[in-house]
């Protein structure tokens, strides 16, 4: 096994509640459970895989901000430099005297740059990419299983890590090697 390949044994659960205890167990025994696939969110789950919090929301901050300022420097370029129209007798030289009129195009401007870029991050981060063709480890993971993957160090702990899963409750396992 090189170093860039890692062995992983899989433990298909049918109960939540099964999988979450037995994460607690396989702890305690020493085993690094990596991840587990579900087919909705369970509650405690992060925190029972010592996860950390998610930096998530600085992204979608970040989003927001370059559509506020896309969307203030377009207004600004429009109504002020570019083609400045006396509209009302609005002042066309002032962008503060103007700017409560571009707040409904500004907000939605940066909801649009947000959202986008949420999707877009997402897909990325959890490698969901168009025309990519997914890692199916049992076929039911998605609608009614439970998918713990344990990472195992070496290939003599195969053995020993599977007879642990399934003391923990697991209705099957499977190992394979990833690269």
């Amino acid at each position: 096994m090189s170093a860039t390949e890692k062995k992983f044994v899989y433990g298909i659960f049918n109960d939540d509640e099964v999988v979450v205890n037995a994460i607690g167990t396989l702890r305690k025994q020493g085993l690094k459970v990596k991840d587990v696939i579900s087919p909705f969110p369970i509650h405690g789950l992060d925190h029972e895989l010592g996860l950390a919090r998610t930096r998530i929301s600085i992204c979608a901050f970040l989003y927001g901000m370059t559509g506020l300022s896309l969307a203030l420097l377009m207004m600004y370029y429009m109504n002020i430099f570019d083609w400045p129209m006396d509209i009302g007798g609005k002042p066309s030289f002032a962008f503060y005297k103007n700017l409560p009129a571009f707040i409904p195009v500004t907000f939605e401007s940066t909801v649009l740059c947000a959202a986008h870029g949420m999707v877009i991050t997402f897909l990325l981060r959890s490698k969901i990419l168009p025309g990519v063709e997914p890692h199916i480890i049992h076929p039911r993971m998605a609608d009614d299983h439970f998918v713990m993957a344990i990472q195992v160090k070496d290939d003599t702990d195969i053995a020993k890590v599977e007879s642990l899963v399934k003391a923990a409750r697991s209705e099957e396992h499977t190992s394979e090697l990833q690269s």
